[in-house]
């Protein structure tokens, strides 16, 4: 791609050749419990009368830094380690697994915001459940037994390969309570980064449905129900959060799809266009974090550049084939300083997907949620043909399309929420209505 990145998650193997292993630690591993409070908390964290009354309504938020064009990707900054050295992490809601770029020595890593994360020497065994999630499989080799390989790799070829191991995260809750949370991450040794997909940051944020993912794992320790959401901002920066804090009554929610478990992704969806019905019915959708732009399968995108050139006749803006910010751009007598400069010659997109009742759920998407102005002062479409990264049928909704939406993905009840609000105003307690 020209801009942005894809993070779509597409396979995680075990390594099978031992000229790709790397061997840390000895066969020992220290146990350890479940996390640590820190002292800003006088109650103990491990007992289940403390996590029964933490976990009703607990929650943390994280502050985003980033924005879709031109920096083209968003960011968290984490905690990690003992001691703690923090971390920036690219998120993504289409992977599961967290790593950092790892010095353990790191044979192929790409220049850091921060020093190389130093692993700990609690390492992940090979048939520990963590990494048989890692793996989506219960079938797999251990060619070590005290420690579990993994490569990850994503749609835009950007891989990861290394090995899993647990360690503490500082996390500050909104009910004023600070833990040391000690979870599993991935201590990636060897990474590929395509020169398209390189961002500042030291690692990923999996942040998907799998159980190797943070949210997963902090649910499966009884501190947060099994909720993650973002609201990324137009204007750049936003929030993620982990548990409850949002209003459920002030969203509109579909069913996530019981054909696909490993993505955020809810059909069947009809499309509609200036909100008229376009006959593109059962399309599968794909919410993540980790593409910046919204792709749609051939079929749908075809016909959505075919409705937008009839549009577009006789406005007064013109294709600008040298304007090679995405693969369609459009100029104006002058430069465009804003996407609302030009919105009025452009329609409104949705998805309307089943919803929890007899209505459907209407995911809305104005001109300003696919359109980016580029550095040339043009207007272009963020909306590309998946099929020319192999996505086959699927429509990934990326960062560009959820702007200015709290996103809600409730795992425990199986449902996508979403509401347009402001994303500049982080919630500091559950209080917060969003």
């Amino acid at each position: 791609m020209k801009s942005g990145k894809l993070g779509f998650f597409v396979v995680l193997l075990l390594l099978s050749s031992s000229t790709c292993l790397a061997w840390f630690g000895s066969s020992k591993h220290k146990t350890s419990t479940a996390n640590e409070q820190s002292s800003s908390s006088s109650s103990s964290s491990s007992s289940p009368s403390f996590l029964n009354r933490f976990r009703s309504g607990s929650s943390v938020v994280f502050p985003v830094h980033g924005n879709v064009y031109p920096v083209g990707f968003y960011n968290v900054t984490l905690n990690i380690g003992n001691p703690p050295r923090p971390y920036f992490l690219d998120i993504d809601t289409g992977s599961d697994l967290t790593w950092l770029q790892c010095d353990a020595p790191c044979s192929r890593c790409s220049q850091t915001p921060h020093p190389l994360y130093r692993p700990s020497n609690d390492l992940v065994p090979c048939r520990h459940p963590l990494c048989a999630s890692v793996h989506q499989t219960d079938n797999y080799d251990c060619e070590v037994q005290h420690q579990c390989d993994y490569e990850v790799e994503y749609a835009d070829f950007y891989s990861s390969l290394g090995v899993l191991v647990n360690d503490v995260y500082v996390l500050n809750f909104t009910n004023g309570v600070q833990l040391k949370v000690r979870m599993g991450l991935g201590c990636g040794y060897d990474q590929i980064f395509p020169e398209s997909s390189y961002h500042p940051v030291d690692g990923m944020l999996g942040l998907g449905r799998g159980k190797s993912s943070l949210i997963s794992q902090l649910s499966s320790q009884g501190l947060v129900r099994n909720v993650v959401g973002h609201c990324l901002s137009a204007q750049g920066g936003g929030y993620i959060f982990f548990g409850d804090v949002y209003d459920s009554s002030r969203l509109a929610w579909t069913p996530m799809s019981s054909n696909d478990h490993k993505h955020y992704s809810a059909g069947p969806a009809e499309l509609v266009f200036g909100g008229k019905k376009t006959g593109f019915g059962n399309l599968l959708a794909v919410f993540d974090t980790g593409s910046s732009y919204t792709y749609f399968n051939s079929n749908t995108y075809q016909a959505l550049i075919s409705w937008l050139t009839k549009e577009l006749a006789g406005k007064p803006i013109q294709e600008a084939p040298e304007d090679q910010t995405l693969p369609l751009c459009w100029s104006g007598k002058r430069p465009f300083r804003s996407v609302y400069d030009v919105k009025k010659y452009f329609k409104p997109i949705a998805f309307s997907f089943p919803g929890c009742g007899r209505t459907k759920a209407q995911f809305e998407i104005p001109p300003e949620a696919y359109l980016i102005i580029s550095n040339m002062g043009n207007v272009c479409l963020g909306i590309l043909n998946g099929s020319e990264v192999g996505m086959e049928d699927l429509n990934l909704i990326g960062d560009i399309s959820m702007l200015d939406k709290v996103m809600v993905f409730d795992n425990e009840k199986q449902l996508i929420g979403w509401a347009p609000t402001d994303c500049n105003r982080v919630p500091k307690s559950r209080d917060i209505s969003i």
